[in-house]
């Protein structure tokens, strides 16, 4: 495939992406400047987030430490906002705190620390959300309802990192709608006592609307964009 046709894959996939996310707004009655775009490109390569990146997008995510930290190097250059998306484990908070600006799957005191304590040492400030987990499973990733407002008092007053709000994925078997009303009070909750941790991230390509209708500020979008082709793995 050449350059030119995967650009134009990619352009027709963000078009419909846009046009989807301008339909939840406009049935929600929102502005499509609340809502910030990350376009998910795990498993896709460097070249694919240049082009996304070449059409205007500026918010990337990614879910393995090891992928993104080569994809950030070979996209040195572009102005980008890099999300860390996926389950974090403690040992890689050294090498995820050296590019991600907004870590979305804090589920942990001890993930609190470490970021906390790897972020300093860089001299680095990293948005960080509180993953939560609708279903009360943390074995999936995320905190337990019961536990987020522990978490973000822990971020809001650990140094070099910034408490920016919460994620969550909407549970396997239940109407994502549902699910995202609870994420909504659970997210007010946390507003109430940190005023500033306005982000909601939520949504995804199957369930942006049902996010949307429910006060999502980021969606994390990834086949809608990149298509389900046969991922170039490096």
């Amino acid at each position: 495939m050449t350059e030119t046709t995967r650009r134009d894959e990619i352009a027709a996939g963000l078009a419909e992406v846009e046009a989807s996310i301008a339909e939840a707004c406009r049935a929600a009655g929102r502005a499509r400047e609340e809502l910030t775009l990350i376009a998910v490109s795990k498993t896709y390569p460097a070249s694919d987030v240049r082009l996304l990146a070449a059409l205007g997008v500026t918010d990337v995510g990614e879910n393995r430490d090891q992928e993104a930290s080569a994809k950030v190097r070979e996209c040195a250059g572009l102005d980008l906002t890099w999300h860390f998306i996926g389950q974090l484990q403690t040992n890689k908070a050294r090498s995820v705190a050296g590019y991600a600006d907004v870590v979305h799957s804090v589920d942990r005191p001890r993930l609190v620390t470490a970021l906390s304590q790897e972020a300093v040492r860089v001299g680095r400030e990293i948005t960080c959300l509180v993953q939560v987990a609708l279903d009360g499973d943390p074995g999936r990733g995320g905190a337990r309802p019961a536990d987020v407002a522990a978490l973000a008092e822990a971020l809001a007053v650990a140094p070099g990192v910034r408490l920016g709000g919460v994620m969550a994925v909407a549970p396997l078997g239940e109407e994502p709608g549902r699910a995202f009303a609870r994420l909504r009070e659970i997210a007010q909750v946390i507003r109430d006592a940190h005023p500033g941790a306005d982000v909601i991230s939520a949504g995804m390509s199957g369930d942006m609307s049902e996010a949307i209708a429910n006060g999502a500020t980021h969606l994390r979008v990834g086949t809608a964009l990149l298509g389900r082709r046969k991922p170039l793995v490096r």
